[in-house]
């Protein structure tokens, strides 16, 4: 029996079929199960990246660019709606009467703001002026507002002032959203001085509860704020690859999936 040759047009569909499946493909397993030598595969990625149909990384090729942009949070706000909904409802039962809690920004954790339904009573700190507007209607609510550099972006605050106020708190929980989870890199942002800023955050609380729903996994952004073993819990939906599930609960991190009627995007 010969051995079956692919065209150049099949060879793609398989590239593209894999990553699909498993989200990433080295260039020797495609050559392998192709049958084609590495330059041939390199050349047939290199041609579906400039179509905009996968990115490439050191001798591999992903589906999505993991470094993602800066992006006004008008925008972002229309992204997967329902499953940050949903997150921010599962994130509202883990406050307790009488808390005292660090909220980040970003716009699941404006649509987990929009969700708190206060008991008895609540003190909030957050970098992020529309968790300070949702909330403020609440008479049940103190809220402590981080002051410092507008990023225009996040419509949240940055900078050595809002950290140094954090230098005075406790809190029992951070409710923190990024712009990527990766299982080696950890959790980023796409701006240093919000990682940094984070990361004070993250001093000043008890535990840091990560609100992120599934296409957050597998991305990197610019500023890194911690590496995975840094987390407590991360809330996310149910298009959470297995594979990362099962990572992230192997490093002892609690996952909580989101209630999701619809999966369809």
């Amino acid at each position: 029996m010969g051995t079956k040759i692919y065209s150049a047009a099949e060879r793609y569909k398989y590239i593209l079929d894999v990553l699909h499946q498993q989200g990433s493909a080295s260039v020797v397993y495609l050559s392998e199960q192709l049958k084609v030598s590495p330059v041939t595969i390199r050349k047939d990625l290199t041609l579906l990246e400039e179509k905009k149909l996968l990115y490439r990384t050191h001798g591999s090729a992903i589906l999505i660019n993991p470094y993602i942009n800066d992006r006004h949070v008008n925008e972002k706000e229309k992204l997967y709606t329902e499953e940050k909904r949903q997150i921010g409802i599962c994130a509202a039962q883990l406050i307790t009467p009488n808390d005292s809690i660090l909220i980040a920004s970003g716009t699941t954790i404006h649509a987990f703001a929009r969700e708190i339904k206060v008991k008895e009573h609540l003190t909030v700190i957050t970098a992020a002026l529309n968790v300070t507007n949702v909330l403020a209607k609440s008479k049940d609510i103190d809220i402590i507002q981080l002051g410092g550099f507008v990023r225009n972006s996040s419509l949240s605050v940055v900078g050595s002032y809002a950290e140094k106020m954090l230098e005075n708190f406790s809190c029992s929980k951070l409710f923190i959203g990024v712009d990527g989870i990766d299982l080696d890199y950890g959790l980023t942002t796409t701006n240093v001085m919000e990682a940094q800023l984070n990361q004070m955050m993250m001093k000043a609380s008890q535990k840091t509860i990560v609100l992120a729903d599934s296409s957050k996994f597998g991305r990197r952004g610019f500023g890194k704020i911690c590496d995975l073993d840094n987390i407590e819990q991360i809330i996310t939906d149910s298009n959470i690859p297995p594979k990362i599930l099962e990572a992230l609960k192997e490093k002892g991190i609690e996952v909580t999936i989101a209630n999701t009627p619809d999966n369809s995007h």
